[in-house]
């Protein structure tokens, strides 16, 4: 038994890296699926005094879309989340370790999709959701609960097979 043991390892690893090689990377399952959004309460960029909560959000299916001013993918999907936010999708914003506070003014030069952006300048509010990277995109449904974690930039194929299904089965 001894010397099958080493052969036994190898296929059970090579079956392994065979199955790996069939994952799309892009789909890192989350422990938050199901489970309640992270509360918190940060500053609303562009509008001294004001807060956001996602507490403030219950009631309604959103987006929480954490991006950052020097993200290139996250420019990359701003005109799709314009075009999301034009057609009524509600999108609150994350703008995750803005140390250089860019992000008030790109908004103003490109425009903003976003209901709210709240300002996560140390990132702690990032990793309570488990962000990685940006963009990151959770659909959170009436009750709080998070529903869908995209990671990488929102197009209309990645919209329309994912996001767009799942917003009318949670709208109902």
């Amino acid at each position: 038994m001894k010397r099958w043991l080493p052969l036994i390892i190898f296929a059970a690893l090579g079956g392994f890296f065979y199955i790996g090689l069939h994952l799309d990377p892009r789909e890192v399952p989350s422990p938050f699926i199901g489970k309640p959004a992270p509360a918190f309460t940060l500053p609303v960029i562009g509008q001294p005094g004001v807060t956001f909560s996602p507490e403030q959000n219950k009631g309604k299916v959103w987006l929480l879309n954490v991006w950052a001013p020097w993200c290139v993918a996250c420019r990359q999907e701003h005109g799709a989340l314009m075009q999301l936010a034009q057609a009524g999708v509600p999108i609150y914003g994350l703008n995750w370790k803005d140390k250089d506070r860019e992000a008030e003014a790109l908004m103003a030069r490109q425009g903003s999709p976003y209901a709210a952006v709240a300002e996560d300048l140390d990132g702690r509010v990032g990793i309570d959701y488990g962000v990685t990277g940006t963009p990151e995109t959770f659909v959170i449904d009436k009750t709080g609960i998070i529903r869908m974690k995209h990671i990488g930039p929102i197009n209309a194929d990645n919209w329309q097979a994912k996001f767009e299904p799942l917003l009318k089965e949670l709208s109902k």
